[in-house]
């Protein structure tokens, strides 16, 4: 496996019980994937299989992690995956980790779902909907290139209004946001149309 030397930095900062764990994993994923390389992405280990997301590992104050980026179609949904990044829960010694045969078996199956193409789930969280709060919706009916600009936004677009207006504490701060958001959006603005072409 094509080795990162930041990832052997990274190693090397981690506490002294987290170490034992990264090498242990490290070492594991070089056996069951020898043509895998290692890379760092969010600044944590990761591992890639031809060019894709394998498996990342991370070490925290008081545990350490292991997740494959197919997760739930390689192991399965576990409380474990709920409990922290990864698979396998808070990882605080290696006998928190499944045997080595049957871990090499699951970097085996991730390598497979890449080599038939499976792509990893997305969107397993999503928003709960929303509702247009009255005094937000009567202003943009109050304009109707306002309300054509927000009706015709993506529910995310909408989003970012609404929040923006229901976040306001006071009622005045709220009623200022009210018009500011009918006079971005009668222009044909989102929300945060000022980093848009950063």
């Amino acid at each position: 496996m094509k080795t990162d030397p930041r990832m052997d930095a990274y190693i090397a900062r981690q506490a002294d019980f987290a170490r034992p764990i990264l090498e242990h994993l490290r070492a594991v994923v070089h056996a069951a994937c020898p043509e895998g390389e290692e890379a760092m992405k969010w600044s944590a280990p990761t591992f890639l299989y031809k060019g894709q997301m394998l498996a990342g590992m991370a070490a925290f104050k008081a545990h350490a992690t292991f997740g494959f980026w197919k997760g739930g179609l390689v192991t399965g949904d576990t409380a474990e995956m709920m409990s922290a990044m990864g698979q396998f829960g808070r990882l605080t010694a290696i006998d928190d980790l499944p045997d080595r045969a049957t871990l090499e078996a699951l970097i085996r199956k991730a390598m497979a779902l890449t080599d038939e193409g499976v792509k990893a789930p997305r969107n397993k969280h999503p928003k709960a909907p929303f509702d247009v709060p009255g005094d937000l919706r009567a202003a943009l009916d109050g304009n109707a290139a306002a309300a054509a600009t927000f009706d015709g936004f993506p529910p995310s677009s909408q989003r970012d209004y609404v929040e923006w207006v229901t976040e306001a504490k006071r009622e005045e701060t709220r009623a200022k946001r009210v018009a500011q958001a009918v006079e971005w959006l009668a222009e044909g603005k989102k929300r945060h149309w000022k980093y848009e072409n950063c």
